[in-house]
């Protein structure tokens, strides 16, 4: 199995990842990995620092699970996989989580900052060279080689698993 999860941020992808990974006994990979030096995601690794994580990953894990994208900065990507899923979300509900998720990791959190400006123009962003926005999503569903499958990380995760195993089982038969 090599699948890989996009989709907005707070749709969960890093979680459902993180538990296909642990249900199917496979390498879990997450994008954020790749790109911030810690925790505090306000430092970004450079280019060479990603492809030097990244080549590992790819050439030691013949089985994986990646959450996120890395196509800003590797239009290859995880070239072999087998199945692309996309994560939908309500926007409302999408937004509730990342609030939460910013109230939790900073502890001064106002409300507002310039990441949750940035997550407000996933859907009005028109250009598919804005990384993490549905357009740029869009872009790489379409130029996706592998088959693609839409879910709606709002269903309970055993949900959301089964309609993964069930358009992978298809894949292999």
């Amino acid at each position: 199995m090599r699948i890989q999860i996009i989709g907005g941020s707070g749709t969960g992808k890093s979680t459902f990842g993180r538990w296909i990974g642990q249900q199917e006994g496979i390498h879990w990979i997450d994008t954020d990995h790749y790109l911030w030096k810690d925790q505090t995601f306000t430092e970004k690794r450079s280019i060479a620092e990603r492809y030097a994580l990244f080549t590992p990953d790819i050439e030691r894990h013949h089985r994986y699970v990646v959450s996120g994208s890395i196509f800003s900065w590797n239009e290859t990507g995880f070239h072999n996989r087998e199945l692309l899923v996309f994560l939908t979300l309500d926007e409302d509900i999408r937004m509730q989580r990342l609030i939460k998720r910013e109230q939790e990791r900073y502890p001064d959190f106002d409300g507002s900052n310039e990441f949750l400006d940035w997550c407000r123009t996933y859907r009005t962003a028109t250009d598919p060279a804005m990384i993490g926005t549905l357009a740029e999503h869009r872009l790489q569903i379409i130029r996706s080689a592998s088959p693609v499958i839409e879910v709606d990380a709002a269903l309970p995760t055993d949900v959301m698993y089964k309609q993964i195993k069930s358009a992978y089982q298809k894949l292999t038969i």
